[in-house]
């Protein structure tokens, strides 16, 4: 892997980044919250396959459930399933679940997370709450910050 880091946001140049998608990044969409326009962006770079985007059963819970409650369990799946053409899913199993356990994360989720995006070799972590992750290996971004990097890779290949 090569990185360029300058300063607060690395570069990656020459190959595809891998990325995790956090429930809130997926719920911004779906919901269309303040941060949809940077979501969405996201989700139109993931289509049109410049990048390799994986996220968890754990996240496709927490959407169903939040998309669920305020609108229906119907329109829900229908966005899961459309997501699902583009998000691959990372396999959680119990070596994850007992570092996570004994992990210095705050948050139990979090660290599950983390540690399976971590086991397949992710490289950024895409959530609108950065801090949740400052424990880990990885950098977390949020989808503005990787908009920014993608678009100055693109720049710099050309």
């Amino acid at each position: 892997m090569s990185r360029r880091n300058t300063g607060d946001t690395a570069q990656i140049r020459y190959f595809m980044n891998s990325l995790f998608i956090d429930s809130d990044i997926i719920i911004d969409l779906l919901a269309r919250r303040e941060n949809y326009i940077e979501a969405a962006a996201l989700m139109t770079i993931i289509a049109e396959k410049k990048v390799d985007a994986f996220t968890t059963p754990i996240v496709l819970a927490n959407v169903d459930y939040i998309i669920t409650k305020y609108s229906s369990k119907a329109k829900s799946r229908r966005a899961i399933k459309s997501l699902r053409k583009n998000l691959s899913i990372l396999p959680m199993d119990e070596k994850i679940v007992d570092t996570a356990l004994e992990s210095e994360f705050s948050d139990f989720e979090d660290a599950m997370q983390h540690y399976a995006a971590e086991k397949y070799g992710i490289d950024f972590i895409v959530t609108r709450n950065k801090k949740d992750y400052k424990k880990g290996s990885i950098k977390a971004v949020t989808a503005k910050e990787y908009i920014d990097m993608h678009e100055v890779n693109e720049y710099d290949e050309v």
